[in-house]
């Protein structure tokens, strides 16, 4: 142990001090300073250590260290002088070397903790564990591995698992990287164990060990060889097999019923004196016994679909081997009622649906987009999202405003309660107002008994989202507007308010103020909605979105159709920034979609030729509408249609006829026919 001089009891030295007293590498002596009220030399005093004013006057006692705290030039020049016969430490760096010794100190302390923690982990367990690192070193060998193998644990770390376990297998496993479970084992010493060989991988996928967990199961194996008796196994397998829900039924070698539990004859009608003796083909109407199947091939079957009983119910079977001693003694048939199992798919489908009728299903993340038109947007929507203040989302068909709206509600305080969606425009003018708001029972024929919640009622202390709101009608738009003004509703036919807590997201792709004046949509109402009005650009105004939103979109229609189309070139992303998509974000995803149905498996990106001519999807909705005012019959319009796309399909690909009929759909020969059949 290193003795110690402190020169100056300032903060510093106080500081240094604090530290010194609690390591035990170093012990301090003495504590100089011209102030006996230093705050080190008060530290001193409650701790025992002498104190001093001069520093000369103890160098004659053994020092070792001098540590200068107190900044003085001429103490420092001093102890200069003397740094040949001691060690002379600044207080900075006294400071900084201290603070390592004791993280040190601490590091040490942690990892002794850790071993001795992991220590007892290991050898708590009952099962006898074994690690050895990528060389096959015995690294961890347990107290449960040291009494079913019969070996050390000193005799075993350090060495090699093949010098010391030679039929262990580890080595293999730190090879093959191949993770093997529950396989039978007999150590040397005649011990039978049930073992796991596990590799240990690291992220870059390389072995740095392997470990192996074992169990004895030499008393497990000693005591079922002397339960050779299939009657006693029968009385064994009677308590659980009448425990059961499933319907079990047990068979012997011969295929000669056993036995069978309550559930059983739930299912099939039969009863025990129907079974007991009789062929294991006695409770089947349609399809092979499963039993006669398994005594044959002595293997297990799972999932074979049949129908049992007198009422022919429908049933899943599995049914597995009964080896005793390597005897084959009989099998064993689980059979599950499909009827309940049907009903409780149906049961968890509707429950499925209606859930996601309650939920937004998507976030912020979800919103492609980081040109600056739509990072507004996203930015006004989470602003929003944050009040209960009514938003309303304009925006061109296909922008994406039903996106928003989700977005919007998963980032509100109100994301864990209802989503509910309303498209004004598909509910009748007759209806929207008993759905929006419910009705009564008796309100009008045809109503159901007990009346029915409408959407906002549902929507309580969630929130709502009106899609083509514009559609509404004026009557329906003034109800709205007491929602908004009073926050509560009044079902049809009822007469008693009802105060709901609404967050109300409302959606247009109409110029609601053009309407306003046209007087088609209540000024008022507009005004009430208009608190967070939120513009969504179409896709002609954020074209450096395209790459993202085409991978994105190519990404779901992989899921969909399951094809593995990686992306789309560079060229065709340059093509369809030329046109300025009237369809918006819906339009590009329908004819992303047409591309990947007419590619090739072999063909992984999407290039200009999977195109359609996209300057002429226009020009064709105009052909449309004036082929449509020249007076001719549907069958007439409908063959000078197909004529002109044939015509330009092929020429798009120069008349080769193969490209253009892949491209249409359609078989070459078909091709062939309407080429004759239009004289083209």
């Amino acid at each position: 142990m290193q003795r110690v001089m402190v020169i100056g009891a300032g903060r510093g030295g106080y500081a240094i001090l604090s530290l010194l007293k609690e390591m035990e590498s170093l012990n301090v002596q003495v504590v100089i300073d011209k102030n006996p009220n230093a705050l080190g030399m008060l530290l001193a005093e409650r701790e025992g250590i002498e104190r001093g004013n001069d520093w000369k006057n103890y160098l004659n006692r053994n020092i070792d260290i001098i540590i200068d705290v107190t900044g003085d030039p001429n103490v420092y020049n001093e102890l200069e002088n003397i740094k040949n016969e001691y060690t002379i430490i600044p207080g900075s760096v006294a400071l900084i070397v201290v603070k390592l010794m004791k993280e040190k100190e601490c590091l040490i302390q942690t990892f002794k903790h850790k071993t001795v923690r992991d220590d007892l982990i290991f050898n708590s367990i009952h099962d006898g564990m074994i690690i050895v690192d990528k060389n096959g070193t015995i690294t961890t060998f347990n107290e449960a591995a040291e009494k079913i193998t019969g070996i050390s644990k000193k005799e075993a770390i350090g060495n090699p698992v093949n010098t010391i376990l030679p039929t262990s297998k580890l080595i293999d496993t730190l090879q093959t990287k191949r993770t093997e479970i529950n396989k039978e084992h007999v150590f040397p010493n005649g011990k039978k164990v049930i073992t796991s060989r596990i590799p240990i991988i690291d992220e870059r996928n390389e072995c740095l060990g392997a470990f192996a967990v074992f169990k004895d199961i030499t008393e497990v194996v000693n005591l079922a060889s002397e339960i050779t008796n299939l009657k006693e196994i029968q009385t064994m397998l009677e308590a659980i097999i009448h425990s059961s829900n499933d319907a079990i039924s047990v068979v012997d070698e011969h295929g000669k019923g056993l036995l069978i539990n309550p559930a059983y004859t739930r299912l099939t009608g039969l009863k025990e004196s129907d079974v007991y003796g009789q062929p294991a083909t006695i409770d089947i109407s349609e399809g092979e016994s499963m039993h006669y199947h398994v005594l044959k091939t002595k293997k297990p079957v799972r999932g074979v679909k049949m129908k049992v009983g007198p009422k022919k119910r429908e049933v899943i079977v599995n049914v597995a081997p009964i080896i005793v001693d390597n005897k084959l003694k009989g099998s064993v048939g689980v059979i599950h009622d499909m009827s309940e199992i049907k009903s409780l798919m149906a049961e968890l489908k509707k429950a499925k649906e209606r859930i996601r009728s309650l939920e937004a299903k998507y976030t912020f993340d979800d919103i492609i987009g980081h040109s600056e038109q739509m990072m507004i947007a996203k930015e006004q929507a989470k602003i929003g999202a944050k009040t209960p203040a009514t938003v309303l989302l304009q925006g061109e068909s296909g922008t994406g405003k039903e996106l928003f709206a989700h977005a919007i509600h998963n980032e509100s305080d109100r994301k864990y309660n209802k989503f509910v969606r309303v498209n004004c425009a598909a509910i009748s003018d007759t209806l929207l107002e008993s759905e929006l708001f419910g009705y009564e029972e008796g309100a009008f024929s045809g109503a159901k008994r007990g009346g029915k919640k409408g959407f906002f009622e549902e929507a309580n202390n969630g929130s709502i989202f009106l899609d083509e709101i514009g559609e509404m009608q004026l009557s329906t738009q003034a109800k709205l507007l007491r929602v908004l003004q009073e926050k509560e509703i009044i079902k049809v036919g009822g007469t008693k308010p009802i105060p709901i807590n609404v967050r109300i997201i409302a959606a247009t792709n109409k110029n609601l103020e053009r309407e306003v004046v046209k007087g088609t949509f209540r000024e008022d109402l507009y005004y009430r909605l208009n608190r967070i009005p939120i513009h969504i650009p179409p896709l002609r105004d954020i074209k450096e979105d395209l790459p993202a939103l085409c991978e994105k979109i190519i990404d779901k229609i992989n899921r969909d159709y399951g094809r593995k189309v990686n992306g789309i070139t560079t060229e065709a992303i340059d093509y369809l920034s030329t046109y300025d998509w009237p369809g918006n974000v819906r339009e590009l995803e329908n004819i992303l979609g047409r591309a990947i149905i007419f590619m090739g498996y072999n063909e992984s990106l999407i290039d200009i030729y999977h195109l359609p001519t996209l300057n002429d999807l226009t020009k064709s909705m105009r052909t449309e509408q004036s082929l449509a005012k020249g007076g001719k019959t549907l069958s007439e319009l409908l063959s000078q249609y197909e004529k002109k796309i044939i015509s330009e399909t092929l020429k798009k690909y120069d008349g080769n006829k193969t490209k253009a009929a892949k491209e249409l759909g359609i078989s070459i020969r078909n091709l062939y026919y309407k080429i004759n059949k239009f004289s083209i």
